[in-house]
């Protein structure tokens, strides 16, 4: 639903943890990801950089949110759970990945000198609906930020949390 009576300041405040999660996925998932892959012969646990600095700003966020009912604006605080219900799938995502790559050290016995080519298929496989997500993900959320910008939330938000009396809206 469009809030015609958003004002300028709170819609920017609306786009920032949509902003966070933005950064998030293009600078750690992609570029430092692409940049620690050239060092993964040498040093493979240095990929551990990326999903550990981004369960920090996704925790970051889910629990941001948890704080937005008591300190932002109606409008900012939905954008928040918005942004937090994205962080938990998202982290959920990172977990499952996790187990898979646990799973295929533990099949060499942790050591990663062992691994074979079928491993590294695997680990592929593995990957692949994380990497899938990433890119979903920055769709979705660089259409968060637009609809920020516009006033706009999400039907299922507004029947979750009900906007207060004074904001008139229109579909």
């Amino acid at each position: 639903m469009i809030f015609d009576n958003i004002s300028e300041d709170t819609r920017k405040q609306a786009r920032h943890p949509h902003e966070f999660f933005l950064i998030n996925l293009i600078t750690n998932h992609i570029l430092l990801f692409v940049g620690l892959l050239g060092m993964a012969k040498q040093m493979p646990w240095l990929l551990l950089i990326v999903p550990a600095v981004s369960i920090g700003i996704l925790s970051y966020l889910v629990w941001r949110a948890m704080l937005s009912r008591s300190r932002d604006h109606w409008f900012v605080f939905c954008h928040w759970q918005l942004c937090a219900r994205r962080s938990r799938f998202f982290i959920g995502m990172i977990a499952l990945m996790g187990l898979g790559i646990a799973a295929i050290l533990a099949s060499v016995g942790g050591n990663v000198s062992d691994l074979r080519p079928g491993h590294y298929a695997i680990g592929g496989m593995v990957l692949l609906p994380t990497i899938f997500s990433v890119l979903v993900m920055i769709i979705m959320e660089s259409d968060a930020v637009h609809k920020a910008s516009i006033g706009d939330v999400p039907e299922w938000l507004v029947k979750k949390f009900p906007p207060p009396e004074e904001l008139q809206s229109h579909g």
